[in-house]
């Protein structure tokens, strides 16, 4: 039996931002009656909220902005996009002082300096924290105060499913809400600020709330996308088979912390000259390598930090002694993971995506200021800088939408929500890891793409239709890189070439199927539609 969907409310709004991390308060806080669209309790579900490091920026009187740009630039592996790098270093010191408006307070000397930190890439110290490893926590303290305080600011919970597209142009967004009950939001600036893809892999810091679902949505409506194959592997994740894996802060290794093998060999020193300060992707591959042949990797902080942990880096301390390990006597056993994604939605340096009416910031987006590697603490800071552009951006932009107009959208946003298959979700997750992880090959890319076409074929729920688009848009964006750069590498291809020094655009046909008109408060199905968007119950 077939019936067609059924007629879907329409709530309208002056603009709506999918995400409630830093990036997506950040730019809803800098505009005038955003709507916040979360999926999780306001703040709490994304990676904002897990950042330990801290926000890089040139706050010291003897720093630089120029210096903190070559950093940046030195670090990317020749991808990085200048004159964005320039607006992010820029601009750094002006987007802390709105933040700490807002109530942010941040790590300070006797004095009232700032204790600034120093972590691998940077030449100098720079780096902001709070409460020593809990930056992120502090943050979103800040961020979610300011939201709640806002009256002008709606937040409203529910899952994305797709974006509503018409002419061209993204019009909204496709919700369900806690009911089960299918809504449409219309409105003429949509934002992107879904995080990351971190826990599309086993072995991630991410907690599951990251999944890749923007750069999902986005590549089913034609949204460009570009550095897809660029992932960004943290060298120190504790092993100790957790998921997600807890976090070792790079900020340890800032303050002396080395790594040893299970023979208490520094291993580092035989890789790059800067040790255990060397860029993110050659420790987490000199790890991995030690790892695969057998061996065992440990961060050990027992002189470099010792019996100021609980103070110092209380986050890590408790999270060592949670799995009965003291840091201030145990070496800490450690492995890569999946952290943060460098490619995502291709922006401009005012966020906006090659289609009307989207933008996107935050580790949803790629501005081209990572590169193929990201400078550490780079992150917050990017979320913050660009959250205000875009919310500039929208102000100076943002028109009504027509009241009568023909909306598409993918079918499959229609079926009815399903349980995800936890197996078949552990075997996606596995597949990114083993064959699309830190190290890659040809043969291992083509299987896992080919595997998550296959997934893509008849996945039964939103999170594995995502993951497996996901998947197969990265297997196929490190297919067609021939080579190492960053955060990518394939042993099969394991240099640099320069007929790769440029980043790698990818758009897929809008995914159809789906045809409403807007009829009032409703979406009504237009049952002369070409394609079926019958439900089948």
């Amino acid at each position: 039996m077939t019936r067609y969907a059924a007629p879907i409310r329409i709530i309208r709004r002056r603009a709506l931002v999918l995400g409630s991390g830093v990036a997506g308060l950040t730019t809803a806080l800098a505009m005038e009656g955003a709507t916040v669209l979360t999926k999780t309790p306001l703040g709490a579900g994304g990676s904002s909220a897990w950042a330990q490091g801290g926000i890089a920026a040139a706050v010291d009187a003897e720093d630089d902005p120029r210096d903190h740009a070559a950093d940046t630039i030195r670090v990317s592996a020749g991808l990085a996009v200048p004159d964005v790098v320039k607006v992010l270093t820029d601009e750094g010191p002006e987007a802390i002082d709105w933040l700490i408006d807002l109530g942010a307070e941040f790590d300070r000397t006797d004095g009232g300096d700032f204790l600034l930190g120093r972590e691998a890439g940077h030449g100098r110290r720079r780096i902001l924290h709070a409460d020593g490893d809990a930056t992120g926590v502090e943050l979103m303290r800040a961020l979610r105060g300011a939201a709640v305080a806002r009256r002008d600011m709606e937040v409203a919970d529910g899952v994305a499913l797709d974006l509503l597209r018409s002419d061209g142009s993204v019009v909204g967004v496709l919700v369900e809400d806690a009911q089960g009950d299918r809504i449409a939001y219309l409105a003429p600036a949509v934002v992107m600020a879904t995080g990351g893809i971190g826990h599309t892999f086993s072995r991630t810091t991410n907690p599951a709330a990251v999944s890749g679902d923007g750069v999902a949505m986005a590549a089913r409506a034609g949204v460009a996308l570009t550095d897809l194959e660029f992932v960004q592997f943290h060298p120190t994740a504790l092993a100790v088979g957790a998921d997600p894996m807890p976090l070792l802060t790079e900020a340890l290794r800032g303050e002396g912390a080395i790594l040893v093998d299970q023979n208490g060999h520094r291993y580092m020193a035989d890789v790059h000259h800067h040790g255990e300060l060397a860029p993110r992707d050659v420790v987490a591959r000199a790890t991995y390598r030690l790892l695969a042949d057998g061996g065992t990797a440990y961060l050990d902080a027992t002189e470099a930090v010792g019996e100021a942990f609980p103070e110092r880096f209380p986050t890590v301390f408790n999270y060592a002694r949670q799995y009965a390990y003291d840091p201030r006597v145990h070496r800490l056993p450690v492995s890569p993971a999946a952290h943060y994604h460098m490619g995502g939605i291709e922006v401009d340096d005012e966020g906006r995506s090659n289609r009307p009416g989207l933008w996107a910031v935050g580790e949803a987006s790629s501005t081209g200021v990572h590169g193929a590697n990201r400078l550490a603490s780079n992150a917050l800071l990017e979320g913050l800088v660009f959250g205000r552009r875009v919310a500039s951006d929208i102000g100076r932009m943002a028109t009504n939408l027509a009241t009568e107009m023909t909306i598409e959208l993918p079918a499959a946003a229609l079926r009815r929500r399903m349980d995800t298959d936890a197996t078949v979700l552990c075997h996606l997750r596995e597949l990114m890891w083993s064959h699309v992880g830190v190290e890659r090959n040809g043969t291992d890319l083509a299987t896992a793409r080919d595997r998550f076409d296959s997934v893509l074929s008849h996945a039964p729920s939103t999170r594995l239709r995502n993951l497996a688009l996901v998947g197969r848009l990265v297997s196929e964006a490190a297919l067609l890189r021939a080579e190492s750069r960053g955060g990518h590498f394939r042993t099969d291809f394991p240099d640099h070439h320069r007929e790769f020094e440029h980043r790698h655009p990818l758009v897929l046909p809008p995914e159809n199927g789906a045809r409403f008109g807007v009829k009032g408060d409703w979406l009504l199905v237009d049952e002369g539609a070409d394609s079926d968007v019958a439900e089948r119950v």
